[in-house]
């Protein structure tokens, strides 16, 4: 199966217009109006942004029983639809339904075709959209790099053999991190084309409960975690969405004290990584940095992430780590705010 990509993303969230307006006023996301396949469905209202390659669509439903309107009142905002642009539609979802998924909607004149994901998260095909055009070219960020994903204890292996056994999907990388008392399982798995990539994670329950489990309590399930936006310059990018009102987790100063001796010469100055608090790792090829948003949905699930990576392919093995320890900050500042 030639999965080509990520063609765009769906949020299902309670108000779109609100959100569209988030997405352009902090990230820089363009209005891209009314989502084609939802125009003029009673009670349901979706809007696209846009930035790069990026397509986002912001999808408010007031009617019981539509997907967006379930979606929100049992998990709050987040995202509910990964679209896949696939060469072929209908041989795409069949040879997909013949290696084991589990039909959502079947393909029906406009109606594309959607098969379960994990949690409540469905996969759409549809076909590959015209290319970005030469006015897009400047913009912040210029396309999703991963999407991550918490999985339920039990449940990582059967997820990612459902990537690679339906999907056709390669198994790029795993790592087990330990925090604490706290640990979590991984892998990552991509798209033979390399234009899709999942970090799929489950919490380790024969250790202290810890931020993914925490993150499934409020999701109430699986979902994701966060989307990663490629950038390709992050010192100049999180500048720019920090003018523009977004907060970024910190890092511990002494992290920065011996990087250089760690990892020898970066494309970017350690004294500048460290005004930013921009985290580094290394895979075979190269680097990846990397910075994380601090959440702003009410039950602390969603949040973004701005990677920028040079010749880096993979993960180095610290990045869920770095992951795992920013958002654990974020939740003992949060504790502390509120106490």
């Amino acid at each position: 199966m030639d999965i080509l990509g990520i063609e765009y993303v769906e949020f299902y969230v309670e108000d779109a217009r609100e959100a569209a307006h988030t997405w352009c006023a902090t990230y820089g996301f363009r209005d891209g109006g009314t989502f084609r396949s939802q125009d003029g469905e009673p009670g349901v209202q979706s809007l696209l942004v846009q930035q790069g390659d990026i397509d986002l669509v912001l999808t408010t439903s007031t009617v019981q029983g539509h997907p967006a309107y379930d979606y929100v009142a049992r998990h709050g905002d987040g995202v509910g639809v990964i679209a896949f642009a696939v060469a072929d539609v209908q041989e795409a979802f069949e040879e997909a339904v013949r290696r084991g998924a589990d039909v959502v909607t079947a393909p029906s004149g406009t109606v594309a075709p959607e098969i379960r994901g994990f949690g409540d998260v469905v996969h759409r095909f549809v076909p590959r959209g015209p290319e970005a055009g030469p006015g897009r070219a400047a913009d912040l960020l210029q396309e999703i790099d991963h999407v991550a994903v918490c999985l339920p204890a039990g449940t990582l292996r059967p997820t990612t053999d459902f990537y690679r056994k339906v999907l056709d999907f390669e198994q790029i990388f795993e790592e087990y991190v330990e925090v604490g008392g706290q640990a979590m399982d991984s892998t990552v798995v991509q798209s033979r084309s390399g234009g899709a990539t999942f970090t799929l994670i489950e919490p380790d329950t024969t250790k202290e409960p810890g931020q993914i489990a925490g993150f499934l309590d409020a999701h109430e399930g699986a979902g994701v975690q966060h989307l990663a936006f490629r950038t390709d310059d992050i010192t100049e990018a999180v500048p720019a969405l920090q003018a523009r009102g977004v907060e970024f987790l910190t890092t511990p100063s002494a992290y920065y004290d011996a990087l250089a001796d760690r990892l020898g010469e970066l494309h970017h100055r350690v004294p500048t990584l460290r005004d930013l608090n921009i985290l580094v790792d290394r895979d075979h090829w190269g680097d990846v940095f990397q910075i994380f948003a601090r959440s702003e949905h009410p039950r602390r699930t969603y949040f973004s992430e701005i990677i920028d990576r040079h010749g880096a392919k993979t993960f180095g093995s610290g990045n869920i780590k770095a992951l795992y320890q920013a958002v654990e900050r974020q939740a003992e500042n949060t504790a502390v705010a509120g106490s």
